[in-house]
């Protein structure tokens, strides 16, 4: 007999970049208000370009237009000062030693709750919805080295992995890893991972620690954003073999179509097949053109 579910409707967005409703750019599909009403909105990062207390006040008041029960918020690598490490190491380009504390507290404080935002840093957070299901979320704002830039990792070292499960020549850093299958339905970071919406000018920008990882898992949904041009879904099936790992463990990948404002329904089968959604707003010149995406998953209810 199969446990009971609850239909869920996400809406995924990522890379705002200071976004506004009122500077949208209105053509068929984009980012326009009023939003559809969803369970749960899903921000994967870069929500400003350079950081700042009063753009962060301007997301919160986007946001708060947005009707979701449950707004879930990571940083990303352009939100320089909620990376507390890198604003202590850049005295040259921080402005101000107290701005890390300012802006966390802005993004977990009174202006985010009354947004309805939940602002996740790296690790696993569990949620119960109206519905009656169980959401389990993964988070982290952090990808492979880029230009110097928040949240960066070098790619010889692995946030995601315990030692048993890196790769060759591969330092596992893993202060909070990304557990096996049957623990997560969701994963949000800000990265791709290797291969899947990471496409670039210059070759895919993915990281191979995180595909190995998310391979481990096998959640419903992966939601990622950092590389515009890869904005896209695809559906990927797993092996049968869960012991297959990263690459191996790709059986086949089929590329989705958006169907936003109306929503897109993935009868995704936990533990067979994940949904991969690059959902980065801003094109590669930063233009709002992209449409978020909405999508119908099947949670497990919450046993009574």
């Amino acid at each position: 007999m199969s446990s009971p579910t609850a239909s869920t409707r996400f809406l995924v967005i990522s890379d705002t970049h200071n976004f506004q409703f009122k500077d949208a750019i209105r053509v068929r599909g984009s980012f326009l208000s009023p939003v559809p009403k969803c369970d749960v909105l899903l921000h994967c990062g870069d929500l400003t370009m350079m950081g700042g207390v009063p753009k962060y006040k301007e997301l919160l008041e986007m946001l708060k237009e947005i009707p979701a029960e449950l707004k879930l918020v990571i940083a990303g690598n352009h939100d320089l000062d909620l990376d507390g490490a890198w604003w202590r190491s850049h005295p040259d380009r921080a402005k101000s030693p107290a701005q890390h504390e300012q802006a966390v507290e802005l993004m977990t404080g009174p202006l985010a709750k009354e947004a309805g935002v939940t602002y996740l840093e790296e690790g696993i957070h569990s949620f119960t919805l109206q519905n009656g299901a169980k959401l389990t979320v993964y988070a982290s704002p952090w990808q492979p080295e880029f230009c110097d830039w928040a949240f960066n990792y070098d790619r010889d070292q692995d946030r995601y992995n315990t030692l048993e499960h890196v790769a060759p020549g591969v330092t596992s850093v893993a202060e909070n890893p990304i557990p096996d299958f049957g623990t997560v339905d969701v994963i949000m970071t800000h990265g791709p991972p290797k291969d899947i919406h990471d496409w670039t000018a210059h070759g895919g920008a993915g990281c191979d620690n995180i595909l190995r990882a998310v391979s481990r898992a096998r959640p419903r949904l992966h939601c990622f954003g950092h590389i515009h041009e890869g904005y896209g879904a695809s559906l990927v099936t797993w092996n049968a073999d869960k012991k297959s790992i990263g690459a191996n463990a790709i059986l086949d990948k089929t590329e989705q179509e958006n169907s936003y404002p109306e929503p897109s329904k993935f009868p995704v089968t936990f533990g067979k097949e994940t949904l991969f959604i690059n959902a980065a707003i801003m094109d590669v010149r930063y233009r709002p053109v992209n449409a978020p995406w909405l999508v119908d998953l099947d949670l497990p209810k919450v046993m009574a």
